[in-house]
């Protein structure tokens, strides 16, 4: 069969595919935008008393959503001719049309600088966005709890300073070859979105380092990835439990976390599981301190952050004295949900907080 010759015209179907592509493009957005903005100058023109010179600002702000960082301070640029021309053809000046002339103009400059700054990344802002929204995520779901047998409970709670999506408290739950588990809570220095960045980073590494290293040998792999990090910040603290899943026989490792508490349903009582063991990222060729008990039965075991027991003024002990017995008002309902609850009643709401229960059914 013979080809079909190049010169033939695009039927509809196809010639509406093109344009619909283009003006979803780079250039086709800012073309759009372009024109309103002309537009709005001829209106000006034509009629400069029903005409406001405030529309120019709507392409402005639609060219800031949507424009690449390497098209926008091209179109920032065009906005500034276009409000000049403008001014140009208003026939009379008063300080309402002077003040907006000078208000757009310097958010003009400001998206220039803004969009430079943005180039250094390679994102639009929606996608940056979406890019960071996705990275928030992927820590979420390092703290999923795997399925586990039915007498097991385990619930992970977070809760960031101010509300923000972004924390440096994170957990890391995993299981190995569906015998033992293994959990991590992280306190990254720092609160709220400024340690957010550093614990996007700190919680992939943990997650690949917690389910391919036995359990002596995760923090010493911990500290030495955040001390070859050398951050300005760059220190951590960690309580790494890991539990088999047959017996009840955990070992603990703490490295300058708060202590581990464990309830014995036996007593009713909470006892400290103080591990010795420095911070992440401060200090080479370390070794953290192991801790071994055993959870029969209607035990349980709490790990936490500083957050939910420090606070200015008081003793940390007082604060772990105050959150044990908000927990225990508060399993008298059921443990199923304890960990939202207890976050949501106890700790500073200034400061990221994390806690992870581990209950064995009786």
């Amino acid at each position: 069969m013979r080809p079909l010759p190049a010169h033939l015209p695009l039927s509809g179907g196809a010639m509406i595919r093109v344009l619909r592509r283009w003006v979803l493009s780079d250039l086709g957005i800012a073309s759009v935008l372009a024109l309103f903005a002309a537009l709005v100058v001829v209106g000006i023109w034509l009629e400069p008393v029903d005409v406001p010179i405030n529309l120019i600002f709507l392409p402005l702000v639609l060219g800031i959503l949507f424009l690449s960082s390497r098209m926008l301070p091209w179109f920032a640029g065009y906005i500034l001719l276009t409000l000049v021309t403008a001014g140009v053809l208003q026939e009379e000046y008063t300080i309402r049309i002077a003040t907006a002339l000078g208000v757009m103009a310097t958010i003009s400059v400001l998206v220039i600088v803004m969009s430079l700054r943005r180039g250094q990344i390679g994102v639009g802002p929606l996608r940056g966005q979406s890019m960071l929204v996705d990275l928030r995520d992927r820590i979420l779901a390092q703290g999923e709890i795997p399925t586990l047998p039915r007498e097991w409970l385990v619930e992970s709670a977070l809760s960031s300073a101010g509300g923000s999506p972004f924390a440096g408290d994170f957990v890391v739950a995993t299981t190995r070859w569906r015998e033992s588990l293994e959990l991590v809570v992280v306190d990254v220095s720092g609160k709220g979105e400024a340690a957010g960045t550093r614990a996007l980073q700190l919680s992939g590494a943990m997650g690949g380092l917690v389910g391919a290293l036995p359990p002596a040998g995760f923090l010493p792999a911990a500290n030495d990835y955040l001390l070859q990090r050398a951050w300005e910040e760059g220190f951590a603290t960690a309580v790494h439990v890991s539990v088999d899943l047959a017996t009840g026989v955990f070992e603990l490792r703490s490295a300058g976390h708060p202590p581990a508490v464990q309830r014995h349903a036996g007593s009713g009582r909470w006892e400290m599981l103080q591990a010795e063991g420095p911070v992440l990222g401060i200090v080479e060729d370390v070794e953290y301190a192991c801790i071994r008990g055993q959870l029969d039965q209607g035990d349980s075991l709490l790990l936490y952050t500083d957050g939910m027991v420090e606070e200015p003024r008081r003793d940390i002990e007082l604060g772990i004295d105050h959150m044990l017995g908000a927990a225990e008002s508060l399993l008298r309902k059921s443990w199923d949900g304890l960990a939202d609850r207890l976050v949501g009643a106890v700790g500073s709401p200034d400061d990221d907080r994390a806690l992870l229960l581990v209950h064995r059914r009786p």
